[in-house]
């Protein structure tokens, strides 16, 4: 039984399939959303949603005997706990009554579309890997509004009342500028009562705009090198955990994602002999 689940979802049509069930699914869902098409069909769409879950849960099933029926090896998959998740609130007493909560579990099962595209998940994984960078940019970079809020406030406070009347309007303005909307016109403002006002907005704006977006962008390239890491790993003691291990499409995954890697390494090294090189040219 465990060897006939696991033929089944090594199969290549599997996900793909799971993947058209989940996209039916989100149509059902908008479609609901339409009153016209909710008194005259709504009934076949409340069919349809039934029939969708069943097929979740025979999808769950599927998975979980391609485990061995081992709860510990199933749920260390955090995909599979979402996933048992997401399909068993749909059996929660009372969900049925309650629209808000039921139409909210069925848009929670859009979201499984995220395990069925590779590049999809490495996407959700390099977000999440970036929290703790973001948050620590984020808190750079209110400190940094506060510092020109408040600069903003000493020096135009009279003579600009509507943007920076207090700190908490100057925050504001100086938050929206990190977008660098109407920059000129507070630029052509300043002018009015100095030309030392440009020195104020373009720091703010080399500072601000450019430096914390190129560390943002930083922490996120890095997040994403740290995920194609941790799915490269995933592959590989999937492919260890698993008995039928000779699997090519597998190690056929898993020598690309090795030959991506070794071509960024290259490429590394490349970009730090050719600045080697032209440090020693100048000197």
């Amino acid at each position: 039984m465990t060897e006939t689940c696991r033929r089944i979802v090594d199969l290549r049509w599997f996900d793909p399939l799971m993947l058209v069930v989940i996209f039916v699914n989100a149509i059902i869902l908008g479609l609901e959303t339409y009153d016209s098409i909710e008194r005259s069909i709504g009934g076949a769409l409340h069919t349809a949603n039934d029939v969708i879950l069943a097929l979740f849960v025979v999808e769950l099933l599927i998975r979980f005997g391609a485990e061995g029926f081992s709860p510990r090896r199933f749920f260390r998959s955090g995909w599979n706990l979402f996933d048992f998740v997401v399909i068993g609130a749909s059996f929660l007493p009372g969900l049925r009554e309650n629209a808000t909560l039921l139409r909210l579990i069925r848009l929670a099962r859009i979201v499984r579309a995220i395990r069925l595209l590779p590049d999809l998940r490495v996407l959700t994984v390099a977000v999440a890997r970036s929290v703790p960078g973001v948050a620590s940019l984020a808190v750079i970079t209110l400190l940094l509004v506060y510092v020109y809020g408040m600069v903003g406030w000493v020096i135009f406070h009279e003579h600009d009342p509507a943007n920076f009347a207090n700190i908490g309007q100057s925050m504001v303005t100086m938050f929206v500028l990190l977008t660098l909307e109407n920059l000129p016109t507070y630029i052509e403002q300043g002018q009015e009562l100095s030309d030392w006002t440009l020195v104020f907005y373009v720091s703010y704006v080399l500072v601000a705009s450019f430096l914390i977006f190129n560390l943002f962008i930083g922490i996120v390239i890095n997040s994403m090198e740290e995920a194609r890491t941790i799915e490269l790993h995933r592959a590989e003691r999937q492919v260890l955990d698993d008995d039928s291990s000779n699997d090519r499409r597998a190690h056929a995954i898993i020598l690309r994602e090795r030959l991506h890697h070794l071509k960024n390494a290259v490429e590394d090294l490349e970009r730090e002999l050719a600045a080697q090189e032209r440090s020693g040219a100048r000197r």
